[in-house]
């Protein structure tokens, strides 16, 4: 995976888990898990699986299903190993390279991951060949900052205070929305039939403080900004302040769209 951007290690997976998922992440791990679910998969593979907040979607949409969650950060995966069902296998794994037979799966679900992915090619590639003909490979992407502005507004932010070297963290998870590349990706891969939904959604805000702590805390930005002699605290502080001027007071929500895609397997 993209080096600096996927190494969610040390005090990061508990920021990313606790204060960015309730806002960014469970309500489309819910999404995540209702997509999966309608295709009736008896054996469903997460890859990029993070801290288990979409694992937890999966397990809740696909009862009785049996269910594979790997990541590439053993990290995150000490804290999704609580979010789901006892004797769940849990496995460090590259998605760009999984260790499983062919057509082993009937599902295979990815929530925010192949942005991260060096070689997003091979990442489709893999998913496929890992999949039952008939299989479906459903993944997500934030959509760009121009429909995600929390994200523009770290970002400018960040080029602000470092103008000769920006830390680059948030033009990665939001650097994939280009539609027409990933349905030519899938297609290339073996993949017959897509279906794109575009979905927004205002996610709640409880606290802009623990918010801002997530957006720097909570993913390799931290890291990036210490490389750079930077003061993270400040930085919270500035994010704080820049969220609550554009957004208003806390409690509130916030606007952010992402996209969903269901490849089938010819």
């Amino acid at each position: 995976m993209d080096d600096d951007a996927a190494r969610f290690q040390g005090s990061i997976p508990e920021f990313y888990d606790s204060e960015l998922g309730p806002v960014l992440f469970r309500h489309y791990a819910d999404v995540l898990g209702e997509a999966v679910a309608s295709t009736a998969p008896g054996r469903i593979l997460e890859v990029a699986a993070g801290t288990g907040i979409s694992s937890a979607g999966i397990v809740a949409h696909n009862p009785g299903a049996e269910l594979v969650i790997t990541d590439l950060n053993e990290a995150m995966l000490e804290r999704a190993a609580g979010k789901v069902p006892v004797g769940t296998r849990i496995q460090v794994a590259d998605a760009q390279a999984l260790p499983f037979e062919d057509a082993s799966f009937d599902a295979v679900a990815c929530q925010f991951g192949i942005m991260f992915l060096p070689d997003v090619g091979a990442g489709f590639r893999e998913a496929r060949r890992v999949l039952a003909d008939g299989g479906v490979y459903v993944f997500s992407v934030w959509d760009s900052h121009d429909r995600n502005r929390f994200a523009g507004l770290v970002d400018g932010l960040l080029t602000e205070t470092f103008p000769d070297d920006p830390p680059p963290f948030y033009r990665v998870p939001f650097g994939m929305s280009d539609v027409e590349r990933l349905r030519r990706l899938a297609q290339d891969s073996g993949f017959s039939t897509l279906r794109i939904d575009v979905l927004p959604h205002d996610a709640p805000v409880a606290s802009w403080s623990n918010f801002a702590d997530g957006l720097i805390r909570g993913n390799p930005v931290s890291d990036q900004v210490r490389s750079r002699s930077g003061d993270v605290d400040a930085l919270i502080r500035a994010v704080e302040e820049r969220l609550a001027a554009e957004y208003g007071p806390a409690p509130t929500t916030i606007p952010v769209q992402t996209i969903l895609f269901r490849a089938w397997a010819a």
